[in-house]
């Protein structure tokens, strides 16, 4: 397995007067994100920026995960409801080669 250093950037379905919490579904994003945490594919994510805002005009998140390659993080992200309904879209996927790790796992 690798691990991908993941961020998301505004797409143009992004409101920008509403609050990251209060964009179009909403709901659906979260119930996604929270099943690739289930799934042990997302190791860490969430915002960049501080609570409900986003820090700068186009980063939205930082998502860690562990996936056999980039291409599996494409298609992991392809069905994100986010992404298909163009609230974000996927700035950068790297490969992140781990030297330090204070995870139990």
């Amino acid at each position: 397995m690798g691990v991908f250093a993941v961020t998301t950037a505004r797409g143009p379905a992004w409101d920008p007067a509403r609050d990251i919490r209060e964009q179009d579904g909403w709901d659906e994003h979260a119930a996604f994100a929270d099943s690739l945490v289930d799934r042990r594919i997302t190791v860490f994510g969430g915002p960049i920026g501080v609570g409900d805002t986003v820090g700068n005009a186009e980063d939205v998140a930082l998502v860690v995960m562990e996936l056999p390659d980039t291409d599996a993080v494409h298609e992991t992200f392809a069905v994100d409801p986010w992404i298909v309904s163009g609230v974000l879209r996927l700035r950068s996927v790297r490969p992140w080669t781990l030297w330090l790790d204070g995870r139990d796992d």
